[in-house]
């Protein structure tokens, strides 16, 4: 079993995701693909909100890699090079979710900036994307076997804290 995450980074500026256990040692560092319209709360602006949050709730444990997700509910397919040209306007989200949720009222909890109403997540991602490089709808995008090790560390209530 691994280390226990106690606390997750993630750095907008950087597009960088660290991992510590509870006596504060960094256990991973990971590069990420955050919001390509930068940070920000507002629902609807497809921005990664910034602040304290939560892991509120984890999807796919079990699932293969490359398992597709649409509405956090597994369609049943694995992602490929294929069904990417078949589906090319899709947002993908693969192998896991970890469904963040705001703990800072009026900055990224309840009313039009709440981050668990717009649904964002760390989640997997095509191989082919690139990380460190801004691309998402919002969501932090991560490659699927560095995705598993986060998953697999973390419980829900781990806290994230997500800065410019």
């Amino acid at each position: 079993m691994p280390t226990p995450i106690t606390r997750i980074q993630i750095d907008i500026a950087t597009q960088t995701l660290l991992a510590f256990d509870d006596a504060h040692i960094q256990t991973f560092s990971f590069k990420v693909a955050t919001a390509i319209n930068g940070p920000g709360q507002v629902q609807n602006s497809e921005c990664t909100p910034t602040g304290k949050h939560i892991i509120r709730a984890k999807v796919g444990g079990r699932l293969p890699v490359n398992t597709v997700f649409v509405s956090r509910r597994p369609t049943g397919e694995l992602f490929s090079p294929e069904l990417k040209i078949k589906y090319p306007k899709r947002d993908w989200v693969l192998t896991r979710i970890m469904w963040l949720s705001g703990c800072e009222p009026g900055h990224n909890r309840l009313g039009n900036v709440d981050t668990m109403r717009r649904y964002v997540y760390i989640h997997g991602a095509p191989d082919a994307d690139l990380m460190g490089i801004p691309s998402s709808h919002g969501c932090i995008k991560m490659r699927n076997n560095e995705l598993i090790k986060l998953f697999n560390a973390t419980s829900v209530g781990t806290c994230v804290e997500i800065h410019t």
